[in-house]
């Protein structure tokens, strides 16, 4: 007879494996589709006419960017060893960083744009709102690199094979770190990291 606490009772609802599985790693994996999408809808230039589509976006973004680090970092969860500690930091920094580029080249630079007469030439406030939120995004892609870095060598090493699909994280960082998520190449790069870290979401949970 099983003990107490570990007995099934009978007629109580049980969540199939397939769904204890399938869950989390569509959880993982939301914010960086959500935005993949957004990405397709993203003007690939400020102007007067894109202006409003730029900053709305971007208020969206705001929700869904750090989320990629908060799942990044999710993936270490009761881990306090070296390795942990880095993807850990990694994409703190990275959350931190790519939100404040979204606030600042996003909002900012889209809201003040959109705010102009369609006429008015780009005034120097808004180059001045680009030039420092640039190099802050850069730091942001960067730490996401990092992350993504890691996150897969400590996946391949516990889980082995098991592991191999997540490494598109990888490839989906740099896409990001080169094109942001414009479309096609940056809003693939940001799906991809969504699709490797729910893989490995998926593939850490004990069958």
């Amino acid at each position: 007879m099983a003990p107490a606490d570990t007995a099934v009772r009978p007629g109580a609802p049980q969540l199939p494996a397939q769904a204890s599985v399938a869950f989390p790693a569509l959880l993982w994996a939301l914010p960086g589709l959500v935005l993949a999408v957004a990405g397709f809808f993203h003007p690939m230039h400020l102007t007067h006419a894109s202006s409003h589509t730029w900053w709305g976006l971007h208020v969206a973004g705001l929700f869904a960017f750090p989320l990629v680090g908060v799942a990044l970092m999710a993936l270490f969860r009761g881990r306090r060893d070296p390795l942990a500690v880095v993807a850990v930091l990694a994409a703190f920094v990275y959350a931190t960083a790519y939100t404040a580029l979204d606030v600042i080249n996003g909002i900012g630079a889209g809201y003040v744009t959109w705010r102009l007469d369609a006429m008015a030439p780009r005034p120097d406030e808004v180059r001045s709102l680009f030039a420092i939120g640039g190099p802050i995004g850069e730091v942001g892609s960067w730490a996401l690199l990092l992350t993504a870095g890691v996150v897969v060598l400590d996946a391949v090493s516990r889980q082995g094979r098991w592991a191999l699909p997540g490494v598109v994280l990888v490839p989906g960082a740099w896409m990001v770190h080169t094109d942001h998520i414009f479309w096609p190449v940056g809003a693939i790069g940001i799906g991809l990291v969504g699709v490797g870290t729910g893989w490995l979401a998926g593939v850490r949970i004990p069958r």
